[in-house]
């Protein structure tokens, strides 16, 4: 399908057929609206949405979207998501079916926080440290 290393998510999206595209792009929205703070890049020739470190990965396939949250963002919804094939970080929505929007937009908004909380708490350590000198 996209042979072509993409610069950015838009060059990424228009490799793709009209229909791929408009799933592509639904994907993007949801994520960004999701996490408004990350910023967007291309990571392993693939779209991705960077918060301090990689948030989620989206990428399109001959049969399914991918959708890679890393392994926890995938664990906390493991119920909501056990209707869909996936592996250990990465799960796969299937082209012949509407994209669950609602559910990557409570998993990117779970990552968020994460990934927030985490940075929270290897800042603490720092001022702590300032402090005592």
């Amino acid at each position: 399908m996209n042979s072509t290393l993409a610069a950015n998510i838009d060059e990424y999206i228009a490799g793709f057929p009209k229909p791929i595209q408009k799933k592509l792009e639904d994907m993007r929205a949801t994520i960004k609206k999701a996490a408004p703070q990350a910023e967007e890049a291309i990571k392993y020739a693939i779209p991705t949405f960077v918060l301090h470190g990689n948030l989620v990965h989206f990428a399109a396939f001959k049969n399914h979207i991918g959708f890679y949250p890393a392994p926890q963002g995938l664990v906390a919804f493991k119920k909501e998501l056990s209707g869909y094939e996936g592996a250990k970080g990465s799960v796969r929505f299937p082209l012949d079916q509407p994209l669950p929007l609602a559910l990557v937009t409570k998993i990117v908004k779970y990552r968020v926080k994460a990934t927030l909380e985490k940075m929270k708490a290897k800042e603490k350590p720092k001022k702590k440290a300032a402090a005592a000198k």
